[in-house]
């Protein structure tokens, strides 16, 4: 394996987990999450879960995977889409 397949696969790997990871961040950041939890009373938890999992995919010029995460770490979400 040379350097740029195994870049890929690494990034390959973290692509699966950005969303949990994303989500981490906001449930660890004591503004962010109170942010969140204000956002999720105006605009719903089903709104604010989805437009977060699109802005990563977005941000990131990611390819949906055909499976999702159905077990992530994150207590916001029950379930996430990976992407290659």
């Amino acid at each position: 394996m040379n350097s740029r397949q195994i870049a890929d696969a690494a990034i390959s790997i973290q692509n699966k987990r950005i969303t949990n990871e994303i989500f981490m961040i906001i449930q660890n950041d004591r503004i962010l999450m109170h942010e969140y939890l204000r956002a999720v009373e105006t605009e719903g938890l089903d709104t604010v879960n989805r437009t977060i999992g699109k802005m990563v995919k977005t941000s990131y010029n990611l390819v949906n995977a055909d499976d999702r995460e159905e077990n992530p770490a994150c207590t916001l979400i029950q379930s996430h889409q990976k992407f290659e």
